[in-house]
């Protein structure tokens, strides 16, 4: 099983013109479209769409949506408005999967009621423009920090344009235990997102705005959570989002081509590990 393999604009140096040629050049499928690379590119949307098209790539993700769920009043509504044009924005980029991370305003309600029933008119608002919502913990996040109390929203929410998008490096710098993916069935994984980061006493934010790194090059147990990504038969892409100081002052080229050996490097050892465990437990 070869799954796709994607890389966020964020993770290369240089232009949004020149992040895109070097993932072409070095083998990805797509890439997911960081919003700030976007907004700093000359080019449109739909300009960009027909640089995707000429090298073979897809855009797999748009993000990130931030502050969306739990807020109050007015500031609901105006997230709302935010999710419209950004979906409008998608339609022109060609993107199916919108990344929403956890909200971390301090305007935010924690109230699990309130969180769901935004999911829900995200995801008939989602439904409308064939996209599909991917709800992240961020490991930051003021309410929801833990992918466990994601999923659970989710479930909850129990709309099919609405899963989970799981990232190992807020999984992982919390220790949460990868084996609690296992609850979560595939066809409500929306994306998966992939960093390693060497062992450190910090706080978090600071820790993954700089110190990400590719899987196999940190201290995190990036195999062992893939592994159990995979076990439950999910399909959909495997994608690097790394926020490297370093990683933005290197050669693009060599950034992606050195990305896409890691990611193929830890679906192998994945796939070896699942099937190990698979014959452990006959």
């Amino acid at each position: 099983m070869t799954l796709q393999f994607g890389i966020a604009t964020v993770s290369l140096s240089g232009t949004l013109e020149e992040k895109l040629r070097a993932a072409a050049a070095a083998g990805f499928d797509g890439v997911e479209i960081f919003e700030n690379d976007l907004l700093a590119s000359p080019l449109r949307p739909r300009e960009v769409r027909a640089m995707l098209d000429d090298l073979g790539l897809s855009c797999m993700l748009y993000q990130p949506f931030r502050d969306f769920e739990g807020m109050p009043g007015a500031i609901r509504q105006r997230a709302f408005d935010r999710a419209a044009a950004k979906f409008d924005l998608m339609g022109e980029l060609g993107a199916r999967h919108i990344l929403v991370c956890s909200n971390c305003s301090p305007h935010a309600l924690g109230e699990r009621n309130r969180i769901v029933a935004d999911f829900q008119q995200l995801g008939e608002l989602a439904a409308g423009h064939d996209i599909i919502v991917g709800y992240e913990a961020l490991a930051w996040g003021r309410h929801v920090f833990d992918h466990r109390d994601a999923w659970a929203i989710v479930e909850q929410v129990d709309h099919p344009h609405v899963g989970i998008i799981l990232d190992s490096f807020h999984s992982l710098s919390r220790g949460i235990p990868s084996d609690s993916i296992r609850a979560i069935p595939a066809n409500k994984i929306a994306f998966v997102q992939l960093a390693d980061a060497p062992k450190l006493d910090m706080d978090l934010l600071y820790w993954s705005r700089h110190f990400r790194n590719f899987p196999g090059q940190g201290g995190l147990p990036v195999e062992a959570y893939v592994a159990e990504i995979l076990a439950t038969g999910y399909k959909g892409p495997l994608s690097l989002e790394i926020f490297n100081d370093r990683f933005r002052g290197w050669s693009a080229d060599l950034i992606a081509a050195d990305g896409l050996r890691s990611l193929r490097h830890v679906e192998d050892a994945a796939l070896h590990r699942a099937h190990e465990g698979l014959h452990g437990r006959v």
